[in-house]
């Protein structure tokens, strides 16, 4: 029974038999797996936003020599600024070995500021860095030596030039140009808005308002805002905006738009009085002329009492002379 199952053909014939069973086993396992074991969870890794490149802020320096007890610099801010500021004094009669500075914000004194100052070639010395980030940063720093000496540092955007003092004057259905500017030796801004004032709060103008009235143009150091169609609602007080990298720098200037019959109304204020003139002089006139109708052609009694008083008089006279003559 040996020798026959030895053969090649029944070695391949049993190799077979064990494979199928070999992988009917392994089907069932997998399927089985499949089945009853849970899906892998996947571990996300934490999304880091996309670290922005630190750009470093420019850094300025003023310094300030003061010889007498005040003194008020300004500075112009354009963009976001590291600002070294500097107080130098000249000192007093006294001229202590020491004293105690300190630095201010609009007023408001900076407590981490204190410190000990003391006399070096005949000087006083006070510095701090500020950093100056946005326009809540801008205003007045000022560093005081004791109660005697103190510089201000007004930090701004630069100032506009050539505001108008005097409102503008317009008719309604008439156009008016408003126009703001830069002074040619300023730093030039990046960007002209309008706004104007609702009474409470600045409202800003968009050109494509309903009626489309409003063009603004916008140069360099320049920008004119243009109003079509005035009406009376118009009037009232525009700003106009030079935006730069620290804040506004904001100008102001007021319209006023009147009727074609405005400027007649002082004409015709003179015009009623000299009327009311001329009625009270013609009614005077003639309550006169009432009064002289009233008494009569006799005239006057009180002048015909004279005349009779005079008439009697004269015929005593006459009657007298006649008795004189008699004897």
């Amino acid at each position: 029974m040996s020798a026959p199952c030895m053969h090649p053909s029944c070695l391949l014939l049993l190799l077979l038999v064990v494979c199928r069973h070999a992988h009917t086993n392994l089907v069932s396992v997998t399927e089985n797996t499949t089945v009853t074991t849970e899906p892998p969870v996947e571990t996300l890794s934490p999304i880091t936003p996309p670290v922005a490149p630190l750009t470093p802020l420019q850094t300025g320096q003023k310094s300030v020599v003061l010889t007498g007890e005040n003194h008020t610099e300004k500075v112009e801010v354009v963009n976001p600024v590291t600002l070294n500021l500097e107080c130098v004094w000249t000192g007093d009669n006294k001229r202590l070995p020491n004293i105690t500075g300190y630095w201010t914000k609009d007023g408001k004194t900076i407590e981490s500021s204190y410190s000990n100052t003391q006399l070096q070639n005949d000087r006083y010395y006070l510095r701090k860095e500020f950093s100056i980030m946005s326009e809540e940063d801008l205003g007045t720093y000022s560093c005081i030596f004791g109660p005697k000496a103190k510089v201000d540092f007004i930090l701004a955007a630069p100032y506009l030039g050539e505001m108008r003092d005097k409102p503008i004057v317009s008719y309604v259905g008439d156009s008016v140009v408003m126009i703001c500017k830069m002074d040619e030796k300023k730093s030039k801004p990046i960007n002209w808005n309008w706004y104007k004032h609702n009474g409470t709060s600045k409202e800003k103008i968009e050109v494509d308002s309903p009626g489309h009235r409003y063009k603004i143009t916008k140069d360099e150091k320049k920008t004119k805002l243009v109003v079509h169609n005035l009406t009376e609602s118009d009037s009232g007080v525009y700003f106009c905006g030079a935006v730069y990298g620290i804040g506004t720098s904001m100008g102001h200037m007021q319209l006023r738009v009147i009727t074609y019959f405005e400027p007649l109304k002082p004409f015709l204020g003179i015009l009623v009085e000299v009327l009311v003139l001329v009625a009270v002089i013609l009614l005077y006139e003639k309550t006169g002329s009432k009064k002289e109708n009233q008494s009569g052609p006799e005239g006057n009694p009180d002048q015909t009492s004279n005349l009779s008083h005079g008439e009697n008089a004269v015929a005593d006279g006459h009657s007298g002379t006649a008795r004189q003559r008699k004897v």
